[in-house]
C-alpha cells in the first residue's frame, strides 16, 4: 500500500526531538522555528511531559467519555486559572478542526440561525462545516460549498454590520491572529467594536485561538491584547505539545444538554495529561512571559533587516513577508544553517518556534538571516 501523496515534503527525517532542536538519522542538529505548525509549544521531550505520559500510560491510557475522568476536570480547573477563564465551560475534543466544527454547531443550536461570518485569509479547518469557512477554495469539495458561509475582507466592520442586521448569523468566527494566510494582527478595534455588534444582533463571537493560543502571542489568548471576552474559544495545537488534542471553551451562560455535543476519544486519559503538563510547564516556567519577551526581542530585531517588506505578529508568532519569493532564503536556512521555518503562500516566512525559545536561539536565527536579505 502507498501513502496518499497530498503533503509537499522537506527532505529530512527527524528521528529524535529536545527542547527547541531536532535531530535527523544523520545526527545533524536542527534549531526548530517551526515547531510542526505551532504544536510543539513546551519544547520536543520535555522530560515533566514524557514522566506525565508514561505514568499516565503506565495505569490506564483509554477510556470512553461514558465514565466518569477525574482529570477532565482537573484539566479543566487548571486552564481555567491560567487562561483567565475560570467560570467558562471546557468540551474536549481531538483538533483544531473538530474544536471549530462543535464551536460552530453550538452557536448554531444557541441562535437557531444558519450562517456563519468569517474573514478573508482565514483558516479554521478541513472538516465539513470549518472548511466552508475558511478562505481557501482549493481546499473545499462540492459537498462542502454552502450559502451558509460568508467570507468577508478583514477588518471590514461596515460589512460585518450588514451581514448581522439581516438576523441570520449564527457566529461570526475570527483568529487571535491569522496564522495560515500570513500572521495577520487584527487592527486595532476591530475585535472589541465586532464584540459589540455581535451581542448588539444576538450573534455569538468565537475566537478561533488554536494557533495564536496558549501563550504564543505573550499573552495566554492573543485576544487577550483587547477587552474582548468571547462566547466561544477553540484551542488545540500547543495544548498537546505533539499528542491530539483540541478544546471548547464555553462562556457560563451557554446551557448543555445531554446528546449535544459528542466525541469517542476527546478527553481521553492520555489526553488531558499531555494537556495538564503543558500547563504545568508553561505556569513552572513562565512560558507566556518568555514568549513574550523573547518573540518581541525578535520583531524589532528583524523591523531593521533590509528586504523584509512587512514584519508582522505577536509574542513568537512572526510573519516576515519579504520583498521575493522566499524558497531559496528558506532553502539555505534549512540546508546551510539547519533552521526550520515555515511558510505563507510564495513570500511569507512563518516562525512559530517552541515556548521555550531563548535569545541565544533567537540570535542564531537572526544572524544567519542577515546574511540572506
Amino acid at each position: 500500500m502507498n501513502l496518499f501523496d497530498v503533503y509537499p515534503l522537506l527532505d529530512i527525517t527527524p528521528v529524535k526531538g529536545e527542547g527547541c532542536y531536532i535531530y535527523d538519522e544523520n545526527g545533524a542538529k536542527y534549531l526548530d522555528l517551526y515547531g510542526g505548525h505551532a504544536v510543539i509549544s513546551v519544547g520536543h521531550s520535555h522530560p515533566h511531559y514524557i514522566k506525565r505520559m508514561t505514568d499516565q500510560l503506565n495505569q490506564i491510557g483509554f477510556y470512553s467519555n461514558s465514565v466518569q475522568i477525574p482529570q477532565q476536570q482537573e484539566l479543566a480547573d487548571k486552564l481555567g486559572q491560567l487562561s483567565g477563564y475560570p467560570d467558562y465551560q471546557l468540551f474536549l475534543v481531538n483538533s483544531g478542526a473538530e474544536a471549530n466544527e462543535n464551536a460552530l454547531k453550538l452557536a448554531s443550536f444557541i441562535t437557531g440561525r444558519k450562517k456563519i461570518v468569517s474573514f478573508k485569509k482565514g483558516f479554521h479547518g478541513r472538516t465539513s462545516a470549518a472548511v466552508a469557512v475558511t478562505d481557501n477554495p482549493k481546499i473545499i469539495a462540492p459537498v462542502n460549498e454552502t450559502a451558509n458561509a460568508i467570507i468577508l475582507p478583514f477588518n471590514n466592520l461596515e460589512l460585518l454590520e450588514e451581514q448581522l442586521k439581516t438576523n441570520e448569523i449564527a457566529a461570526v468566527i475570527i483568529e487571535g491572529i491569522q496564522g495560515i494566510g500570513g500572521i495577520h494582527v487584527p487592527a486595532e478595534g476591530f475585535l472589541v467594536l465586532a464584540e459589540t455588534l455581535c451581542k448588539q444582533y444576538g450573534t455569538l463571537l468565537i475566537l478561533d485561538e488554536i494557533q495564536s493560543g496558549y501563550g504564543r502571542s505573550g499573552k495566554f489568548f492573543a485576544h487577550q491584547y483587547t477587552s474582548v471576552r468571547p462566547d466561544i474559544i477553540t484551542v488545540a495545537k500547543g495544548m498537546g505539545n505533539g499528542f491530539p488534542v483540541g478544546a471548547v471553551l464555553i462562556a457560563p451562560e451557554i446551557k448543555p444538554w445531554h446528546g449535544m455535543l459528542g466525541t469517542t476519544f476527546g478527553g481521553n486519559y492520555l489526553a488531558c495529561a499531555a494537556s495538564l503538563a503543558v500547563l504545568e510547564i508553561m505556569e513552572k516556567e513562565n512560558l507566556v512571559k518568555n514568549a513574550r519577551e523573547v518573540g518581541f526581542y525578535m520583531i524589532e530585531k528583524l523591523k531593521g533587516f533590509a528586504g523584509i517588506k512587512e514584519v508582522r505578529g505577536l509574542g513568537l508568532m512572526i510573519g516576515l513577508e519579504f520583498e521575493t519569493q522566499i524558497n531559496d532564503i528558506r532553502h539555505v536556512l534549512l540546508k546551510k544553517h539547519h533552521i526550520f521555518t515555515g511558510v505563507s503562500g510564495t513570500n511569507t516566512i512563518r516562525l512559530l518556534s517552541p515556548l521555550t525559545l531563548s535569545k541565544e536561539q533567537a540570535d542564531v536565527f537572526l544572524e544567519a538571516l542577515s546574511g540572506l536579505v
